[in-house]
């Protein structure tokens, strides 16, 4: 009797580990398949647009002939956008994350908030367009500006942010906040000296997934009224006649690399869509950097904490 059990059991294990090879190899299969036809695209992408990435291609402004346009309105453009979502989106996201969590009473009016935290994370770009050119540039007459685009992509990004964040938070052992508070500390204490250093490393990949999102989407930026031709750069404070203030260059017309590769796409002639495979290069290592720093930085972060 005991060795019918027996054999049963091992047949039961013999069984269901066959099942896990064959999910593991569909599983593997399926993922080699994505990766390749990536890098098949990846290489294609390269090998178009590999002979316009020169010195030239990066310092020259857009043109109407395909041999001396550049990118150096669109990357600046970017740039200053992203210095603006960052500085907007991150303090936010991780101040709103650090309430949820740590803060906020637990009632039906926070789990409202974070219901919709989560599914706003999830709402198409296009709407963030649209509800930044009613607010943004309609109602608080911020224009089609630099500070317009920062804003509606911090918007866009500080979901992702939020979510991110609170995740960290709630991965830190308990043990944490019941041996800090057991010593005297406040919550202020708790959060600052404590929850914030031990979750960085959970922020910083949030923050950077968030970013490398906003650098690519092109629909919000195009509803807010982005140029899709521009030939000069966002004024530099204290310069020109008269000088600049140190804040005008957010009120400045803008383009962005996405919207720059879209107009180059548009064009007829194969020498523009040459260019726009070199733009695609540069806003696909830019992503690829930026998400390369942020595992950097949470492996370094976890090498340095001690639980």
């Amino acid at each position: 009797m005991v060795k019918t059990d027996l054999s049963r059991l091992r047949a039961v294990i013999a069984k269901n580990r066959r099942w896990d090879l064959i999910f593991g190899g569909i599983g593997l299969l399926a993922t080699m398949l994505g990766v390749v036809v990536l890098t098949v695209l990846f290489v294609d992408l390269v090998i178009d647009g590999w002979s316009r990435l020169r010195p030239d291609f990066f310092l020259n402004f857009p043109s109407r002939h395909p041999e001396r346009a550049g990118i150096l309105s669109a990357w600046v453009g970017s740039a200053l956008v992203m210095l603006v979502t960052a500085l907007t989106a991150v303090p936010l996201g991780v101040a709103a994350a650090v309430y949820l969590e740590e803060y906020a009473p637990k009632h039906w009016i926070t789990e409202l908030i974070e219901v919709n935290v989560s599914n706003l994370a999830a709402v198409p770009s296009i709407i963030y367009g649209l509800l930044a050119l009613g607010l943004f540039v309609y109602l608080l007459g911020l224009g089609h500006s630099i500070l317009t685009a920062g804003l509606t992509l911090a918007l866009l990004i500080l979901p992702i942010i939020i979510v991110a964040t609170r995740e960290a938070l709630r991965a830190i052992p308990v043990s944490i906040r019941e041996a800090a508070y057991a010593l005297g500390a406040t919550r202020w204490q708790v959060v600052s000296n404590h929850l914030i250093p031990y979750a960085s490393g959970g922020i910083y990949t949030g923050v950077i997934i968030g970013m490398a999102r906003a650098v690519g989407e092109t629909a919000p930026i195009i509803t807010i009224g982005a140029l899709t031709f521009i030939a000069f750069l966002p004024p530099a404070p204290f310069t020109g006649d008269p000088p600049a203030g140190p804040f005008d260059w957010l009120f400045s017309p803008f383009t962005v690399l996405p919207i720059q590769m879209f107009n180059w796409l548009s064009r007829p002639q194969a020498a523009f869509h040459v260019n726009a495979a070199a733009t695609g290069i540069v806003i696909i290592v830019a992503t690829l950097v930026m998400n390369g720093i942020a595992i950097w930085l949470r492996a370094r972060v976890r090498r340095n904490l001690k639980w």
